[in-house]
């Protein structure tokens, strides 16, 4: 064997060291790829009943919304009604206190009046002036 012959076989002891080296990643990697393949496979098969449900969901929320605005807009017009029966009661409750309110009041300052001129006790009466301490009758 030749100088260059050694160098040679050197060389491809060497090349074939290194393909061994970089076989060893390789095949681990090959090994994750194909665990990756799987896991996406697996995740496509699984979403679509994920899917699935999520969409039910979104349409049953949906028509329970529709409802609670049914909801809302009844609310809304009890509420309204409400407000229409809180005037009706004020206009009421002032009609009435005016319409009966200042005749009453009339009518118990002439009964009080006619007590007292038929007690005679009124303001003005001798005997209220006799009785009044602070007055006194000088004649």
């Amino acid at each position: 064997m030749t100088l260059g012959g050694i160098a040679g076989l050197i060389a491809a002891v060497a090349f074939v060291a290194l393909v061994g080296l970089a076989a060893v990643p390789l095949i681990k990697l090959g090994r994750v790829l194909d665990e990756l393949r799987r896991a996406v496979s697996d995740v496509g098969q699984e979403s679509v009943p994920i899917l699935t449900e999520l969409q039910e969901t979104v349409r049953v929320t949906n028509d329970e919304i529709g409802k609670l605005g049914l909801v809302t807009e009844d609310v809304a017009a009890v509420s309204n009604h409400a407000t229409v029966v809180t005037k009706n009661a004020a206009n009421v409750s002032a009609l009435v206190g005016e319409t009966v309110g200042g005749p009453l009041i009339k009518v118990a300052a002439v009964s009080h009046g006619l007590r007292a001129a038929v007690r005679g006790t009124g303001p003005g009466t001798d005997l209220e002036i006799a009785a009044s301490p602070r007055r006194q009758r000088r004649g």
